[in-house]
Formats: C-alpha cells, sequence, structure tokens
C-alpha cells in the first residue's frame, strides 16, 4: 500500500471521527454562552413561569443565564418554528407544551414543522389540568346551573388562552358535549384574560386551575369543575368535569426540546440538569403550587409520549369541532 494511499485512509478515518468529537466536546464545554428558552406564550401564565423557575435554577447549576424568550402566536406553531431552525447545539430551547406539539398537528391544515422529526425532545417536566372558572355575579356554582346558564343567555361568551391551547380546546369540548353555545374570545396567553377576568370584561374562561385558585379562595372567582381524571390535591373542593356528568378529561404537559439533530452527550446533559432542578424541593414545592405534577421521563420515553400525544388529542379536537376550515 503506497504513502500516499495509506494517508488518505488516516485522513477519512481522522473525518469519521470528528462528529463524535465534535459532540462530546459541545457536550463538555455547553453552556458556554447564554441559553435562550423560547416560551409560546406571553409572560405571567404556567408556561411562562415554568421556563423562568427551571432556567433560575439552571443558570445557577451551570453558571450560565438561561433567558425566557416569550414568542406568542399561531397556537404554539410561531415559537416552534423559531427552534426548528436553530442550530441543534442546546443554546435554544422550547418550554414545550401541548399547543405547538400535539393540538397544532390536527388543529391546523399545515404547520411548518413535524412535531417529531423536527426536533430533539429532551426532557419532561410534568402536567397540568386546566378548569372552568365564572364571575361569582353569574350566581352559579356547579356545571348543571353553568350549563342551564348559558342556554339562557346564548350570547355569553368564554376566553382562552389562545386558538388552539388548551383551554380552547376544552371549552369547545364542553360546548358540544353539554349542547351549548358559546363564542369564543381567544388571548394570548392566560395573564391577559385574568386581566380581563378582574376587571369584569370576562364573564368566564378555562384555564389552569391550581394557578387561580388564590382568586378562587378570595371569593372573586367560582371554580365550577376541572378536567382531570380525578379531583387535583391543590383544589379538593372542586369536583371534575366527569362526576359532573361529562366525561372530559385534559391535562397540559410541559416539557424541554431542541431542534432536531443535538448529540446523544449533549442531550444527556441537559436531561440531567432539568431533572436535577425539578427535583429540587424549592422548585418541585412551586410546581406543585402551580398544579404541575412532576414525573421522571428519560429522553426516549419523553419522545415517544409526545407521539402518542397527538393521537391522544386528535380525536378530543375532532370532536370538539376545533379543527382549521
Amino acid at each position: 500500500m503506497s504513502l500516499r494511499t495509506l494517508s488518505a485512509l488516516a485522513t477519512l478515518a481522522v473525518l469519521a471521527f470528528a462528529p463524535a468529537q465534535q459532540a462530546v466536546a459541545q457536550a463538555t464545554t455547553w453552556p458556554s454562552k447564554p441559553v435562550r428558552i423560547v416560551v409560546s406564550f406571553p409572560p405571567g401564565g404556567t408556561s411562562d413561569i415554568v421556563a423562568r423557575l427551571v432556567g433560575q435554577h439552571l443558570s445557577e447549576k451551570l453558571g450560565q443565564q438561561f433567558l425566557v424568550d416569550n414568542r406568542p402566536g399561531a397556537g404554539g406553531t410561531l415559537a416552534a418554528d423559531i427552534v426548528k431552525k436553530e442550530a441543534p447545539d442546546g443554546y435554544t430551547l422550547i418550554l414545550a407544551n401541548n399547543a405547538p406539539f400535539t393540538i397544532a398537528p390536527t388543529q391546523f391544515k399545515k404547520i411548518p414543522y413535524d412535531p417529531l422529526k423536527d426536533f430533539t425532545h429532551v426532557a419532561y417536566i410534568g402536567a397540568s389540568a386546566p378548569g372552568l372558572l365564572v364571575q361569582p355575579a353569574l350566581g352559579v356554582k356547579d356545571l348543571k346551573g353553568f350549563i342551564e346558564l348559558t342556554k339562557k343567555e346564548t350570547k355569553l361568551s368564554y376566553g382562552s388562552s389562545g386558538v388552539g391551547s388548551i383551554s380552547h380546546i376544552l371549552g369547545e369540548g364542553v360546548k358540544k358535549k353539554a349542547g351549548i353555545t358559546m363564542v369564543h374570545v381567544p388571548y394570548k396567553g392566560s395573564a391577559p384574560a385574568i386581566q380581563d377576568f378582574k376587571a369584569g370584561v370576562l364573564k368566564t374562561y378555562y384555564d389552569l386551575l391550581a394557578q387561580n385558585m388564590p382568586m378562587v379562595k378570595a371569593g372573586e372567582a367560582v371554580a365550577i369543575a376541572v378536567a382531570a381524571p380525578k379531583r387535583i390535591s391543590q383544589a379538593p373542593e372542586v369536583p371534575t368535569f366527569r362526576e359532573q356528568g361529562l366525561d372530559i378529561v385534559l391535562e397540559n404537559w410541559l416539557g424541554v426540546s431542541g431542534p432536531a439533530g443535538m448529540p446523544a452527550d449533549l442531550v444527556r446533559k441537559i436531561h440531567d440538569a432539568v431533572a436535577e432542578a425539578v427535583a429540587l424541593p424549592a422548585v418541585k414545592d412551586k410546581l406543585f403550587g402551580w398544579g404541575v405534577e412532576t414525573i421522571a421521563m428519560t429522553s426516549a420515553d419523553y419522545t415517544k409520549f409526545v407521539g402518542e400525544q397527538i393521537e391522544v388529542w386528535k380525536p378530543l379536537i375532532i370532536e370538539a369541532g376545533a379543527q382549521e376550515k
């Protein structure tokens, strides 16, 4: 074998080994600069506050800033599309949730990404349940009374955190199953919906129940029902929709994902850092207070979960009549 041939083979071997070396180096040095966490809702909602909480502890642990970048709009697809286009180097992540990953694929005729092929699903955080809240002035205390009211006041509207959000799907599901008519008023996140509710502009809205319990306990809102499989520990006095005759169960999941093609060692490092942050008692207690029940998952399990949830949500969206016309 000639010297030239040996040299060429050696060069090919180095080139073949280079990506593996690069991946290891990337995981070893990450993070060497600030990390962006894109959130598909505006400040104030559960996705935002969870991203900020987890980001704060990652900053403290890893010595770099984790900065929240709120990009609401288009049912979460705007934020997801931004992340899809970034380099898979761990410096742009998304606080993933139902809206862009498991609702949008069925709700919209076309979205600019594949929820599985175009992303690396890194770390699952947990899930929370939404509920129905109404103004005390409406004088209703349970689902039966609410349904009777909507049949009398056919122009009654309900607010949600946006088109394609879990609160939107829940609102449409209740309408269909209860045989009532209500006008949907979409907001850019739950925070502005709550603001309008407090101002008396909005009479009813659907939102994650636990984060609204301070208002309920202060007598500023009435919690009619929660869309959980069973009553949640943060609000044991609030009955489920099932208990009151409507078979509706919806939960909002949260996780950390990134662009497709992230190296395995980097995924492992980010997964472990997020898992450690979520397991801290101070973080876990806050998440519990916001209604987020944490569950440990591997990255592979999380990826499988996202795929399964697309199929779980498909019939719910179709049944609710929430598909794009």
